[in-house]
């Protein structure tokens, strides 16, 4: 365990949150995907950032571009504790044509390249890229053992997946010693593990290198004119046919409450994956466990009072059975069955939440009658509006999914109601 500790202080953590994650529609408009909110009181890079505070990584740096005021803002409201003087940072890193043309980060290659000067002032021996939109618990400190352990040149970490289910990812070919031999981008007859050919091993865009070789490698790739600067393009593809690159297999470093409990690992990228990974956490015992104290999910914790319940009449009882409420919330009169609510949630009389996702400041007026939606920020739900009984209706006004979740946000209403006049 020692040379593990010694393994994280002599790292830092890179993540790549400039993507606008466009699957998500509507929910994208203003915000980048790692910014989105998850969990009733998480946003998506909180599990990246935790994930790298709790292995025992003080030195972190994010990259950003899309829409990135609501990412920085929460970062600097609940990620601002770290203390120079100690010798922890966390540097956002905003796309800013730092190379001296009129180009922003044009992979997820170049948006380190064009940083290497303040990696360089970190004085780290190992980095570890993350992806900033995915939603897991994960022990760094393991697969930094592999990566030195191996001599690896690049270690990257892999989801073990049904193999026809691999097909949607980047696929490492391995040998008996998960050495990769062969990296495939979504592939149609996804190679198996050997002595598992039934399962294949994914990429879940995690990378650990030695800062001098990834250095040396991200300066090469710039005078490249006909690379992409990209990871899953152009670098990895070059480690696996001139170098060592090993696969860490996921299994081995999830942090998991229950030993037997699977590995959880979930891309929440489209509105139906989003809804039910927030809606799961409602379960009776969830896969995710965002109660455990030992790992927790750091995030910025807004002070607002309990969420509060009232009325008790026939009809009109605030209630919310197998759901999570935050913190200040009011239900009032409003029955409320398998939901996740956000912090300052104001329901009213006579209304009806089942399977809702709801996001932060959202106010549901008198006998909205709401089933199987998420609903953005600080929309106001108009007295009597009727979601998730007759999908024709709905998807007349709003985003109704393959899956028949509905997706409401402000603009959608106020275009209904102009219609509506």
């Amino acid at each position: 365990m020692q040379q593990s500790r010694r393994l994280t202080n002599r790292s830092m953590a890179f993540v790549l949150a400039g993507g606008r994650g466009s699957r998500l529609k509507e929910l994208t408009d203003r915000r980048v995907k790692p910014a989105v909110y998850f969990g009733g009181k998480a946003r998506i890079i909180d599990f990246a950032l935790s994930n790298a505070m709790n292995s025992g990584i003080r030195k972190m740096a994010i990259a950003t571009q899309y829409k990135a005021h609501s990412l920085i803002r929460h970062c600097q409201r609940g990620w601002s504790f770290f203390r120079a003087e100690r010798n922890e940072f966390l540097d956002i890193l905003p796309a800013s044509q730092r190379g001296g043309d009129e180009t922003w980060y044009q992979g997820t290659a170049d948006a380190v390249t064009q940083n290497i000067d303040i990696v360089d002032s970190y004085d780290v021996d190992y980095v570890v890229i993350l992806a900033g939109d995915h939603i897991y618990k994960m022990d760094y400190e393991i697969m930094l053992r592999q990566h030195v352990e191996s001599g690896a040149d690049v270690t990257i970490g892999c989801l073990t997946v049904p193999r026809m289910e691999a097909t949607a990812f980047g696929v490492m070919h391995v040998d008996q010693g998960d050495r990769i031999t062969q990296f495939l981008e979504k592939p149609a007859d996804p190679p198996g593990i050997p002595g598992d050919e039934d399962r294949a091993l994914a990429s879940m865009g995690i990378y650990v290198f030695s800062w001098p070789f990834l250095r040396d490698l991200l300066q090469r790739d710039a005078e490249n004119p006909n690379s992409s600067h990209d990871f899953g393009n152009d670098l990895i593809p070059d480690i696996v046919a001139n170098g060592k690159a090993m696969a860490h297999r996921f299994d081995t470093s999830c942090v998991r409450s229950d030993p037997q409990a699977p590995a959880y690992w979930r891309d929440v990228g489209t509105v139906d994956a989003f809804w039910q990974a927030n809606i799961d956490l409602t379960d009776f015992t969830p896969e995710l466990d965002l109660w455990d104290s030992n790992w927790p999910i750091w995030t910025y914790s807004e002070s607002v009072p309990p969420a509060k319940f009232i009325h008790d009449e026939k009809d009109r009882r605030g209630v919310a059975i197998s759901s999570m409420v935050s913190g200040g919330c009011i239900i009032s009169g409003t029955e409320v069955r398998n939901s996740l609510l956000f912090t300052e949630v104001h329901t009213n009389s006579y209304a009806v939440l089942d399977q809702a996702v709801v996001m932060p400041y959202v106010t549901v007026n008198r006998s909205a009658r709401l089933r199987r939606v998420v609903i953005d920020r600080g929309v106001i739900i108009p007295e009597g509006l009727v979601v998730g009984e007759d999908p024709a209706e709905d998807a007349k006004w709003f985003r109704v999914t393959e899956k028949g979740v509905t997706l409401i946000t402000q603009n959608m209403l106020d275009a209904r109601a102009a219609k509506l006049e």
